[in-house]
């Protein structure tokens, strides 16, 4: 139950990716046949996933995951639009990616914005409007955070950047393959989006970047991606990621609806049977898949080192800072107290879960929870 770190690949997703690793190998820069059939299959992966989010082929460009994506649209814009200005906002609940990205601008003389966020998570859009100034070149939101599930209003804040004449990004990782996103309506013009959060491959993403965005490139060499992403195109990869992402959104309904309930069903579980423990994150504005909880007088990693032994993968947020002993950044950007996040757990369901794995869940973690409190010098019955 930590389909949000990462997924497995699809066996069909898998099939379509094999041929490319070894038979139709070649380079799509060289102009033998070779090449050629690795550029149709290029070519073809770009225009499914242009169509899937209702943009051009020459819109969507294919990079190495999530992260790049983001460095590449922050970076790309506040470079190529410094003489604009040198004022970023984003919020205090964004991935590493985009806070790391930002401390990394500041230092290079950008002014950054934190917009504070709601105890659901949820940015207020007349932040965005307030914080907007003459010399803002970006707004980065994220479109679901990866460690509590809220989905934030990106399509009001979209508004609110295109009115100001401000590029607008999402880093929408989390939320591609799980929740409907049409970019010929909304006011996006970056996304980030990587392909082993849907059960394609890792080390393959894509950043969608509308036509007309002034961009300086993050990686230099040749002309590949028009000439926005240097480095041979990772054929496989992108084929992989086109494949994931359209049975995934061929399913998106019929999974969702099955994710949620039990979803629901989980989170009433917990805090019915478990005292002093609460939901994190908004109650229904929120990811089909995520169930993120406090459960006070203990800590998270204890509780995570108590399921494993007990075959159950969980986290206390998100697999990129799971090496840090400090808080959730989220959960103390809504208001938990240091002591409550630590105390943080999220379970994040996939489409190999069952309703057996919840009362497993149920079973199991009211019984950890007793035995870790009982050993708690904070708990007192």
């Amino acid at each position: 139950m930590d389909y949000a770190a990462t997924t497995p690949v699809r066996p069909e997703v898998l099939e379509i990716m094999t041929p490319y690793f070894s038979d139709l190998f070649g380079n799509p820069s060289s102009l033998h046949s070779f090449g050629r059939e690795a550029r149709a299959a290029l070519i073809e992966a770009r225009g499914g996933v242009a169509a899937a989010f209702g943009v051009t082929p020459e819109e969507i460009y294919f990079t190495s995951g999530g992260t790049e994506s983001d460095n590449a649209a922050i970076k790309g814009v506040a470079y190529a639009n410094r003489n604009k200005g040198k004022h970023i906002i984003t919020s205090r609940v964004e991935h590493p990616a985009i806070i790391s990205t930002c401390k990394f601008l500041k230092k290079e003389g950008f002014e950054i914005t934190y917009l504070p966020v709601d105890a659901a998570g949820v940015v207020d859009p007349e932040d965005v409007r307030r914080a907007l100034r003459k010399d803002t070149v970006l707004v980065t939101i994220m479109f679901a955070n990866n460690e509590v599930g809220t989905i934030e209003p990106i399509e009001e804040i979209g508004l609110i950047a295109a009115e100001a004449g401000v590029y607008f990004h999402t880093d929408a990782v989390q939320a591609v393959g799980s929740v409907p996103i049409d970019l010929s309506r909304l006011k996006v013009d970056l996304l980030s989006s990587s392909a082993h959060k849907f059960y394609g491959p890792k080390g393959v993403g894509i950043l969608f970047m509308r036509k007309g965005t002034r961009f300086v490139p993050l990686m230099h060499g040749g002309e590949q991606e028009n000439r926005r992403r240097a480095g041979t195109e990772n054929v496989a990869g992108a084929v992989g990621y086109a494949a994931a992402l359209r049975l995934a959104l061929e399913e998106m309904d019929e999974r969702n609806a099955r994710l949620i309930s039990m979803r629901d069903r989980l989170i009433a579980g917990i805090t019915e049977r478990i005292k002093y423990s609460r939901l994190n994150g908004h109650p229904t504005r929120r990811l089909p898949n995520n169930i993120n909880v406090t459960i006070d007088y203990i800590e998270g990693e204890s509780m995570l080192l108590n399921l494993d032994l007990k075959g159950i993968a969980a986290s206390t947020g998100s697999a990129c800072s799971s090496g840090s002993l400090e808080p959730s950044h989220v959960l103390l950007a809504m208001g938990c107290k240091h002591e409550e996040a630590h105390g943080s757990l999220r379970f994040t369901l996939g489409r190999h879960n069952t309703d057996e794995d919840v009362d497993y869940v149920l079973d199991v973690l009211p019984e950890i929870v007793a035995k870790l409190r009982a050993m708690s010098p904070l708990y007192e019955g």
